[in-house]
């Protein structure tokens, strides 16, 4: 008989009073329904709230011990919470959900199958792939939302359709061998990013992305999502995917309008030269005068265009070297660290179960120390076992 893999199901949540206990409940339900397939296990990440997010997740774990809160006595963004979870994270799969569950609960079985028949290590629940669909998203927000996806696409590799979503599912292993530092919701791309320098298999999948029950709360709801801040975040990371499209193509349009300026400049050069008399130098230098006193601005903006040209292709060549020397640094520090962990030894050190809060605020960067006290620190984090 074929061992179905445990599941890890993580929800970050900040401020999330008005829905937590519905979510929950709901989520909680459908998981039941698919544990004869996926064994399952829920991490609900308290990122700081100030309401009653924290005590009602906790009302909701009283209710199945498959069910853990941790929180975080300071909020620190979605990347820190992530990052924690994936550290506390038990099963063989991790998969992502927001609070809100604007993506249903339904998403995460497919998700799960996917990654196990296509063995991918990051699978995503896109709605923007070919049969996804949007339903009540605010049409700046999701105008917003699709032309940064669309940049994100152009310049990373992949031809991936849907790079900001948290909605996923993670290999666990892999996702806690890679070195991730971003604080907030640019992890998601983070994570993209540094997946495809390790070359790993990344598929999406069809998603319903409904945002009918969050218009419902409008009001009530006091989680907000920075949209301008997020939206220029994703514009930044799209520059680390190809960083030559942000200077060398630009460089490249504008060495063109150099050219053409400066050419039509030499064309009337020639033209004035040839209309004078005398030798080579005075009529070089009368031809090259009578030129500017005509078009001045000519050899101005021709002349300013060649050498902003020539900065842009530079600083483009130069990012582009150190894009590399990121991606070596980066290959050779994952590929150290899966060989230096040691064995996996799991459950936690006792006392852990549930709810963790002054020790849940240290951020986590690395596998757990040693000793008892580093251990307690780091909330009695996994490290890794070798695939």
């Amino acid at each position: 008989m074929t061992t179905m893999p445990f599941v890890t199901v993580v929800v970050p949540a900040c401020n999330e009073e008005a829905l937590i206990t519905a979510s929950m409940e709901r989520l909680v339900d459908y998981l039941r329904t698919i544990e004869h397939r996926y064994p399952w296990e829920l991490i609900v990440v308290d990122d700081g709230s100030t309401d009653l997010t924290g005590e009602l997740a906790e009302k909701c774990a009283a209710t199945d011990d498959r069910i853990r809160v941790f929180h975080h006595i300071t909020n620190f963004n979605l990347g820190q919470a992530l990052r924690f979870a994936f550290t506390q994270a038990r099963g063989r799969y991790i998969v992502t959900l927001d609070a809100d569950l604007s993506y249903g609960p339904d998403h995460i079985e497919r998700l799960l199958d996917t990654a196990v028949a296509t063995r991918a290590k990051v699978v995503i629940a896109s709605p923007y792939v070919k049969g996804g669909r949007t339903t009540a998203i605010p049409f700046f927000r999701h105008f917003l939302s699709r032309t940064s996806n669309k940049l994100l696409s152009l310049t990373a590799k992949g031809h991936l359709s849907t790079l900001s979503g948290m909605v996923r599912c993670y290999d666990r292993p892999f996702i806690q061998a890679l070195s991730l530092k971003a604080g907030d919701m640019e992890i998601n791309i983070e994570i993209i990013y540094k997946a495809q320098l390790m070359r790993a298999r990344i598929v999406e999948i069809p998603a319903h992305l409904d945002w009918t029950a969050q218009r419902s709360l409008k009001g009530h709801r006091r989680s907000s999502i920075r949209l301008a801040r997020s939206i220029a975040g994703q514009a930044f990371s799209s520059f680390l995917f190809r960083p030559f499209m942000f200077f060398i193509l630009p460089g490249i349009v504008v060495g063109l309008l150099s050219l053409y300026t400066l050419g039509w400049v030499g064309w009337n050069i020639v033209d004035r030269y040839g209309e004078l008399s005398g030798s080579f130098d005075p009529r070089i230098s009368e031809a090259v005068a009578d030129v500017f006193q005509g078009s001045p601005h000519a050899f101005i903006v021709g002349g300013i265009a060649l050498l902003v040209s020539v900065q842009l292709v530079s600083l483009g060549l130069l990012s582009a070297q150190n894009k590399r020397y990121f991606e070596e640094l980066f290959f050779l520090e994952t590929l150290t660290y899966r060989q230096l962990r040691v064995p996996e030894v799991w459950p936690p050190l006792p006392g852990w179960h549930g709810s963790g809060e002054a020790a849940a605020a240290a951020p986590l960067t690395g596998p757990p120390s040693p000793n008892a006290a580093g251990a307690q620190a780091n909330l009695g984090a996994p490290p890794l076992s070798p695939d």
